[in-house]
């Protein structure tokens, strides 16, 4: 499986900590980053926090090598499970390093639909599962 969507991450001066890298808990943000572009470039998804939408239910981040300011980060995204309520999507960040990739940190994320107002999971909606399967490489998603 291969990762299609790419979302470039500028590492802020704020991100470091006292050790001279990216604080491990901004990792956190930056797949959020590539999430939430994942989600409008694919999705189209509104974010109607008052109807139907995700959450986050677990994460997982394997730390590879430091950040370190000015790298040249970029999480790619992918879907790689669609089930009937909820979704799994991997990350791999890398940095840019004459000329090649890097990896720095690999994660995993579950997210779950659910409904606001009713404070329930959800199926996940057919619109979002019909354009993630089409955007997905064929048969790289596991349903």
């Amino acid at each position: 499986m291969s990762f299609r969507h790419s979302t470039p991450v500028e590492v802020r001066f704020v991100d470091i900590d006292a050790f001279g890298h990216v604080n491990n808990a901004n990792y956190l943000s930056y797949i959020e980053q590539a999430r939430v572009k994942y989600f409008d470039d694919i999705v189209n998804w509104p974010y109607d926090w008052n109807n139907e939408g995700i959450i986050l239910a677990k994460a997982e981040l394997d730390y590879i090598q430091p950040i370190r300011f000015k790298d040249e980060i970029t999480v790619y995204t992918r879907c790689s499970r669609l089930g009937t309520k909820s979704l799994d999507l991997e990350y791999r960040i890398v940095k840019m390093e004459n000329g090649r990739e890097i990896l720095m940190a690999d994660a995993n994320t579950v997210l779950v639909a659910f409904d606001y107002t009713k404070k329930n999971p959800i199926e996940v909606p057919q619109e979002w599962r019909r354009a993630i399967l089409a955007y997905e490489e064929q048969g790289s998603v596991v349903q």
